[in-house]
């Protein structure tokens, strides 16, 4: 399992600056307004191919001094348990603060054997070097004088991380499984579902307890194949804390991570939220129905990691409905996730198991979906008609033609045209290839990748 660092420190001393910089991408809102980051901000980094998961511990809003240190203690506390090493960030320009004394105490009295690094940010020449005189007295003995901004000693910063990581140890060991993550917004049935899984097959193999900061991972046969169940649920349960958006924060961050290890993701939605929707209208086909977005950001998230998804629709009991129900709602959900009309999705009761038994038998559909290959005279046979037929639009008065198609990979499939000009290949186009692909040969709940290539 890959380490694991998050950034922690008070508002405003540069924490998704330093994100930024160290995972190269902008995921992370900078603002000089304090407290702006409320994102769920992670990615993996790689630094010289030393891989890490860096976490920004962003995401709250302090309006009085008491709730500050509230917040100040959770967001630290919930840092140190699903973390590795703490990268305490203070602010250098500004000097020492109170808060970052009661920050460093808590780090003492929860971290363990977990290591700290302090990190005096904002530093951007060695004229300002002298202000970080005033933070040893903290007690650190790891301390690095940076900028964040400008990049200034973060490659030191990024050879202590990773100093006792090898490029070995970054690489996943091949797992073979079948691995389904079942994931979601808490509170969805997530625990429910796999626990019905689990006493459902009796053939259980084992229980594979993670370590206190990660996913349960649960393996069962399932027709005489090994599959791990990935349960990102369990956070809330173990902390005692009442600072939901901490909560939240983390348990995307478990969710970021399962659904990078699995090959197909489970996302489970409770029906009642979706129902209250429809009964605000007395005909549910009239309804404004549009999904919650912390569900579409999972759903995109996984498909942007190429996965299977598989859309559960849980607590199915709790609803009263006849014999077009579930169809609207499939409906409504393909109206306001056009792109994604591929997915999908079953309706079941984990409380009362009702069609229980189908979440492994369509996650399985999925992954075997994911895996599979269309041979090349197939795939010209069906495809390169319809392209005859409706051709790419020409670009200046030029004709776009399309040759040959072949499949370049599985799991996930990725599909290459050869053609003449692949720049002038339009999105809608691309969409319309997409359409008869999965129309000829499937793929329901796998994301395709269509590729063109200049023909030789």
């Amino acid at each position: 399992m890959r380490k694991v660092v998050a950034i922690v420190g008070r508002p405003n001393v540069g924490k998704s600056t330093l994100f930024n910089r160290l995972s190269g991408n902008k995921k992370a809102i900078v603002h000089e307004t304090s407290g702006v980051t409320r994102d769920r901000n992670y990615s993996e980094v790689d630094w010289q191919g030393r891989k890490f998961f860096l976490i920004d511990t962003g995401g709250f809003v302090p309006h009085d001094e008491e709730t500050f240190n509230r917040h100040i203690r959770e967001q630290v506390k919930l840092a140190i348990e699903e973390s590795d090493i703490i990268l305490f960030i203070v602010d250098g320009s500004a000097g020492y603060h109170p808060i970052d004394a009661e920050i460093i105490s808590l780090l003492r009295k929860y971290s363990g054997k977990r290591e700290v690094i302090l990190v005096v940010n904002k530093i951007d020449n060695e004229q300002r070097e002298p202000n970080a005189a005033d933070f040893y007295k903290l007690g650190l003995e790891n301390l690095f004088v940076i900028s964040a901004l400008s990049g200034r000693n973060t490659a030191d910063l990024l050879d202590q991380i990773t100093k006792d990581i090898s490029a070995e140890e970054s690489e996943e060991v091949e797992d073979t499984r079948k691995k389904f993550a079942v994931i979601g917004r808490p509170n969805a049935g997530k625990s429910s579902i796999v626990n019905a899984i689990l006493k459902e097959d009796r053939n259980i193999v084992t229980a594979i307890p993670g370590t206190t900061r990660d996913s349960i991972d649960s393996v069962i046969k399932y027709h005489g194949e090994d599959i791990v169940i990935i349960d990102t649920a369990g956070l809330v349960k173990k902390s005692k804390l009442r600072r939901a958006e901490s909560i939240d924060f983390f348990s995307a961050v478990r969710t970021y991570k399962a659904i990078q290890r699995c090959d197909v993701a489970v996302l489970v939605i409770d029906v009642s939220i979706i129902m209250d929707e429809f009964e605000k209208v007395s005909d549910i086909t009239l309804s404004p129905f549009k999904v919650d977005r912390q569900d579409i950001k999972i759903i995109e998230e996984v498909l942007e990691f190429k996965k299977g998804l598989l859309i559960v629709i849980n607590k199915w009991d709790l609803v009263e409905k006849d014999s077009k129900t579930s169809k609207i709602i499939e409906q409504k959900f393909n109206e306001h996730l056009r792109s994604y009309d591929f997915i999908k999705m079953i309706f079941i009761s984990a409380l009362t198991k009702q069609r229980i038994h189908k979440v492994l038998e369509e996650a399985v559909e999925v992954y075997i979906e994911r895996g599979k290959s269309v041979k090349t005279s197939e795939l010209n046979e069906a495809l390169i008609k319809d392209i005859r037929i409706t051709p790419p639009p020409p670009v200046k008065g030029k004709e776009i033609k399309i040759n040959y198609i072949t499949q370049v990979k599985t799991s996930p499939p990725v599909f290459a045209f050869f053609c003449n000009d692949p720049k002038s290949i339009s999105e809608n186009y691309r969409k319309f290839l997409e359409r008869k692909l999965r129309g000829y040969f499937g793929y329901k709940g796998v994301p395709v990748t269509l590729i063109f290539k200049k023909k030789n």
